[in-house]
């Protein structure tokens, strides 16, 4: 998938960068390999889906991935993750740092057309009704399918909801 820059500055910083990485190595692994993933696609790295344009396209599986391929690609992967952020999220830049976590990681995951049908979850999240939010979360087919990395996701959300209620 093309990245189209959208002419905003950077939202993740170092730090922000560093977290997305360790949320996204634990929920989609990181191979060194060209490998299928679980619906038979081709995959490779932090869990990125080989396209056509990739020089990995049609290795087979098991043909190494350097750790700079492997970057390299991630990189690709954040900054179109990025660019879908700001497509569907209203002043993403000034989200809390797990809303914006939460939201990237469910962009890298289900790709910007998926994640726009999320309509109710992405009004909560614009209005900043976090435990609405998270309730949307529950209430779809991406919960069932991925229920332990969605209850994960869930609970980022919950921690902002409670630090509201606190007054942090």
């Amino acid at each position: 998938m093309a990245s189209v820059s959208c002419g905003h500055s950077r939202w993740l910083d170092r730090n922000m960068r560093e977290k997305l990485r360790e949320i996204l190595e634990r929920e989609e692994g990181i191979k060194h390999e060209v490998y299928l993933d679980h619906l038979g696609y081709p995959t490779c790295g932090i869990g990125h889906l080989i396209l056509p344009e990739d020089e990995e396209h049609g290795c087979e599986v098991g043909t190494p991935v350097s750790e700079e391929r492997v970057a390299a690609l991630f990189e690709a992967d954040l900054k179109t993750v990025e660019d879908d952020c700001w497509q569907l999220f209203d002043h993403f830049e000034y989200l809390p740092d797990n809303i914006q976590l939460v939201c990237a990681a469910m962009a890298f995951q289900l790709g910007r057309s998926r994640l726009s049908g999320f309509k109710k979850f992405r009004a909560a999240i614009s209005d900043g009704r976090w435990s609405d939010a998270a309730d949307e979360m529950i209430d779809s087919r991406w919960y069932k399918q991925t229920t332990a990395r969605a209850e994960r996701m869930i609970a980022l959300v919950r921690e902002v909801e409670e630090e509201k209620k606190d007054g942090r």
